[in-house]
């Protein structure tokens, strides 16, 4: 595959590449190692699948994918026990290779090397280069609806930091609730003597309540193995006023899911409110902000279509 061709999969879909020119010269010089970190905290849902699709663009791009458990980021961002963190990481990653990761990517447990006497001693250089101002300010997104702030969430920046070194990763996968961090990446990891990583950022979907980000604690998500019954009841309660475009999960869903995979999307109505529909992205977004197609038929139609999608990670993991 040309640079040309690696490039347009790799860029289909993304927010922002830090940098483009850094990315092709990555790929040039063969340096392609891709990693993405999550912390296993519970369901795995379609916020985390947009981010896999993007880990499976590299892979066909020719990247080595690496997946990081991030267990003690789950515990220092208090998602529980090391153990429950340990037990739910095993699921984590049966999801992860139901959504089409594959025995070429590799999983990585964040405690199989965090403790190690260089680790720890890197993560103290790292906290030399880092003002305490800019680590809180790094975990802003990810934390802003915690009460008691605590210290554990300065440490958390300066060990994902480190990660980039320890997994030998050429470029770092995230959502946008991660820019700070990885910016404070690239900033500290030449003076550590490391390249920095090529930075790719990543669409966050909104909660199904409307809320800014799909998250199983919230209890606002459609979880990759929700039964069909409990997709369409999840998607028909989901927040999508007519007319409204922007910061809507149901179109949302529609954009990152469906037009991934299919050219355009039939929306099926009475034949007395118009009759059937096919329409593409453009077409869609259009029409529903002027308010032309009622927010029920499309929920119906994103259903039947999540529905169909997932049906392969259902199978996978024997749920029905």
């Amino acid at each position: 595959m040309d640079l040309k061709s690696r490039i347009a999969i790799i860029e289909k879909g993304v927010l922002e590449i830090v940098t483009l020119d850094e990315l092709k010269e990555k790929i040039e010089n063969q340096n392609m190692t891709a990693y993405i970190g999550y912390e296993p905290s519970g369901k795995i849902h379609l916020g985390h699948a947009i981010t896999v699709q993007k880990m499976l663009d590299l892979q066909k791009a020719g990247f080595k994918i690496k997946i990081l458990l991030a267990d003690l980021h789950a515990y220092l961002n208090d998602k529980g026990s090391l153990g429950e963190i340990k037990e739910i990481s095993k699921y984590n990653i049966k999801c992860f290779r139901a959504l089409g990761l594959d025995d070429e990517t590799e999983f990585i447990l964040g405690s199989s090397f965090q403790t190690q006497a260089d680790y720890t001693y890197k993560v103290y250089e790292t906290a030399i280069y880092t003002t305490l101002a800019r680590s809180k300010r790094s975990m802003a997104q990810i934390t802003r609806e915690s009460k008691d702030h605590k210290v554990a969430e300065v440490i958390y920046p300066l060990m994902q930091v480190v990660d980039m070194i320890f997994l030998g990763v050429d470029l770092a996968v995230g959502g946008m609730e991660q820019r700070k961090i990885h910016m404070l990446a690239r900033e500290n990891l030449p003076k550590m003597g490391f390249p920095a990583p090529v930075c790719i950022h990543i669409p966050l979907l909104h909660g199904t309540d409307g809320a800014d980000k799909m998250s199983s604690s919230k209890k606002n998500f459609i979880a990759i193995d929700d039964s069909p019954v409990v997709i369409t009841e999840k998607v028909k309660k989901s927040f999508c006023p007519l007319g409204q475009v922007e910061g809507n999960p149901v179109l949302e869903m529609a954009e990152h899911f469906i037009f991934t995979k299919y050219n355009s999307m039939i929306i099926e109505r009475n034949p007395k409110f118009g009759g059937n529909l096919e329409l593409k992205l453009e077409q869609l977004l259009d029409l529903y902000g002027k308010g032309e197609l009622h927010p029920l038929d499309l929920k119906n139609a994103v259903s039947k279509y999540l529905i169909k999608i997932f049906e392969p990670v259902r199978d996978y993991l024997n749920i029905h």
